[in-house]
């Protein structure tokens, strides 16, 4: 039971991080406006994200606008939107390689195949939070190298946004998830009997007058 265990906790972190990933795109709070004034009452606050921006307005009214074009857009949104669209299609494509090479599932006949099926889902997991670091430390360098750049005005200004963080925490969901995957698939390989137990049991024979042996009911 222990690498089932294994397989099944790290399949529940993996969509964990799987959810985190999906809403870590969506957000528009990938960049939060500085407040880096002495006066702290500001008219609004500012949120940039892959697909949209949003104005936060101080009486709490709040307008989004979508991109309109893509080709406008800059290098890093449309590499980051890229990034993390596949790092999250590719992770349904893992749930489903997972899934049909786990120990709990009949989707593929006990053994080495049904093993090899499993770590193969679990690899492909690990490689979906390396994919999904890319884009996010990539804006994270942006964020931050900006912040610190003097010619850069103050207006213009801006700090790392609740989606990042959310983004960061999915990789490791991911990465951490896929690895259990791996290390419960490995052990099941090498040592089949911490897979399931399948328990069998002898039929019952019938004896020579055409009874049934007393010894099967015993």
């Amino acid at each position: 039971m222990g690498s089932a265990s294994l397989e099944i906790l790290g399949l529940v972190l993996c969509l964990l991080g799987w959810l985190g990933l999906i809403l870590a795109c969506g957000l528009p709070m990938w960049q939060v406006t500085a407040f880096l004034d002495h006066n702290i009452v500001t008219a609004q606050i500012t949120w940039k994200g892959l697909w949209m921006t949003c104005v936060v307005q101080s009486t709490g009214h709040m307008q989004c606008k979508v991109y309109e074009s893509v080709l406008a857009l800059s290098s890093e949104v449309q590499a980051a939107r890229a990034l993390t669209v596949g790092s999250a299609l590719l992770a349904l494509i893992a749930l489903f390689v997972t899934l049909a090479g786990a120990q709990c599932t009949t989707c593929v006949a006990a053994g080495p195949a049904k093993a090899r099926v499993a770590l193969t889902g679990g690899a492909l997991y690990v490689f979906c939070g390396l994919l999904a670091l890319v884009p996010i430390c990539w804006f994270a360098n942006i964020v931050v190298r900006e912040f610190y750049d003097p010619s850069v005005p103050l207006s213009q200004k801006y700090e790392l946004g609740a989606a990042l963080y959310i983004g960061w925490v999915a990789s490791a969901l991911l990465m951490c998830g896929g690895g259990l995957v791996c290390c419960g698939a490995w052990g099941c390989a090498g040592r089949p009997d911490f897979s399931f137990p399948v328990k069998y049991s002898a039929p019952r024979r019938p004896t020579a007058s055409g009874d049934y042996d007393k010894k099967n009911y015993v």
